[in-house]
């Protein structure tokens, strides 16, 4: 037995947020009966009307996108612009786990498994993103060490689990950050750097858990192997 809006969630027909909002509303009912309470559990054999549609439970999918710069994290775009979605051929309705910025590239997550996107996504699991950042600056090592004591953005105190400068180009005047975080804040790694004086100019991810993007180019996806899935499980606390 689970709660209604974590079936719904899982099902891929929305996220969990959503689900409770359609059940607060009035619109999902169990076995012939409107639902509105959002502690309500049921079991897979129960029969959920969403929306006046019948919930199907969907097989669950697994992609591994290499995002490009200049397309947005989201499944539509009140601007027409292509999203992480449009990238992606497949039948069911997929969701990205987390975010990437639209100028940002790199490793993106995509399922329909809410269940698998809330764990990896919650702080609380420590899952490390690895980033390398453009600074159009000749960096003060002095000044990334701060990084990892801890910088203040929007109010909140948050750490770099690990930073490294890896080229200072002299001549350019360009420093290639990598940085290592398990937590996911909006703009944070931006923010971080501007916290301490410094612009990204380029930002991209390298690696999410154990996950990396070896073997793809930008705009590329894959599907996770069982095994890749089943380890993701596995590092949740």
């Amino acid at each position: 037995m689970e709660r209604l809006q974590k079936i719904i969630a899982n099902s891929g027909y929305c996220s969990r947020r959503k689900a409770e909002s359609l059940i607060a509303q009035g619109k999902v009912s169990v076995n012939g009966k409107q639902v509105t309470d959002l502690g309500v559990k049921v079991s897979p054999n129960d029969s959920i009307v969403v929306e006046g549609r019948a919930l199907k439970q969907t097989e669950k999918e697994y992609i591994l996108l290499y995002k490009p710069r200049g397309i947005i994290t989201s499944t539509k775009d009140e601007k027409g612009r292509k999203t992480v979605v449009d990238l992606i051929q497949t039948n069911k309705r997929l969701y990205p786990v987390g975010r990437l910025d639209y100028d940002t590239s790199g490793l993106l997550l995509l399922t329909n498994d809410g269940n698998l996107t809330n764990l990896l996504i919650h702080p609380r699991h420590e899952i490390q993103k690895v980033y390398i950042a453009k600074i159009d600056q000749l960096v003060d090592p002095s000044l990334i060490k701060k990084l990892m004591q801890g910088v203040v953005i929007d109010g909140v105190k948050v750490k770099a689990d690990r930073v490294k400068i890896k080229k200072m180009d002299k001549k350019k005047k360009t420093t290639i950050v990598e940085l290592v975080i398990h937590d996911g804040k909006y703009h944070q790694v931006k923010k971080m750097f501007a916290a301490i004086g410094y612009t990204v100019a380029g930002l991209k991810r390298e690696k999410f858990a154990f996950l990396d993007l070896s073997g793809l180019t930008a705009g590329e996806y894959r599907h996770l192997t069982t095994k890749e899935v089943k380890t993701l499980y596995s590092l949740i606390k």
